[in-house]
């Protein structure tokens, strides 16, 4: 069987575990999605059985696309991971579907603009729309916070989502197929930064986050995903972030559960429909 990795970082950790696993028995081959001088990357004559698309650029979604249209299973499919790339849509459906998602509103027109008119009664978060590595994520307690954010990102589209107060900590929940990992770590709101991914068993999780997440994926037809979620008190989940195919970091089973899906999601593709 051939797998193909469709990334510019085949040496991410999660990915080089999973190929490692992989290539005893198979052939695993990496595409690199970015194009030199913005030129589309060739597609391969022979497309690969499965392809693992840990990228969000427009190049490699357009690519997946593309090696769908010819027959090959792509993990996730093209369009769970654009939709994942825009916060409106993400927000949209979360919301449509019941999920406990943040109350998400989208700025038409520059930041700049909107932000330069637009006093600020309460804490708010503002995010890039289009989620993307470096991306804006950072909370403005007033009017003048809010107005220097846009002076730093004047022309970007962004998405406002209301402050709930919480604990300070996130919750990185992570789902490779039905297998669900988690850590914790202080919110990229805190003052003091980050910090590391602090592992959790699904046993510390609050009793229904595990099931949340297998239903966030349910609802997005994801198959390899992260769900950010905030605990606003007493357990109660609060879905602030979804993205596709994340790093899951820090997780020693994380690299066999994804070559074991890869092989399965290969094998449900080649089975005939009946």
């Amino acid at each position: 069987m051939r797998i193909g990795l469709i990334t510019p970082d085949p040496g991410h950790p999660l990915l080089a575990g999973a190929a490692a696993l992989l290539a005893r028995d198979h052939v695993v081959e990496a595409l690199d999605p970015t194009p030199p001088g913005d030129v589309p990357v060739p597609v391969p004559r022979r497309p690969a059985d499965v392809y693992l698309l840990k990228s969000g650029t427009p190049h490699a979604v357009g690519l997946a696309r593309e090696l769908e249209r010819r027959g090959a299973a792509v993990l996730n499919s093209a369009a769970a991971t654009a939709l994942c790339q825009d916060r409106t849509e993400m927000a949209g459906l979360a919301l449509r579907a019941g999920l406990p998602f943040a109350a998400t509103r989208t700025v038409g027109g520059p930041f700049s603009a909107w932000a330069s008119g637009s006093p600020l009664a309460a804490p708010v978060v503002v995010k890039s729309r289009h989620n993307r590595k470096g991306d804006l994520v950072a909370r403005a307690d007033d009017t003048a916070a809010l107005r220097a954010l846009a002076r730093a990102w004047p022309q970007e589209p962004v998405v406002v989502q209301e402050y709930a107060p919480n604990s300070g900590w996130d919750h990185k929940l992570w789902a490779i197929g039905d297998q669900v990992f988690a850590a914790r770590r202080r919110s990229e709101l805190s003052p003091g930064g980050q910090g590391p991914n602090l592992p959790l068993s699904l046993e510390e999780l609050p009793p229904g986050w595990a099931d949340l997440v297998r239903e966030v994926g349910e609802v997005f037809a994801l198959d390899v995903f992260g769900v950010d979620i905030i605990d606003t008190g007493g357990g109660t989940p609060l879905i602030v972030d979804i993205n596709a195919f994340p790093g899951v970091r820090g997780q020693a089973e994380a690299p066999a559960a994804l070559a074991s899906l890869t092989l399965r999601r290969a094998a449900d593709h080649r089975r005939p429909r009946v």
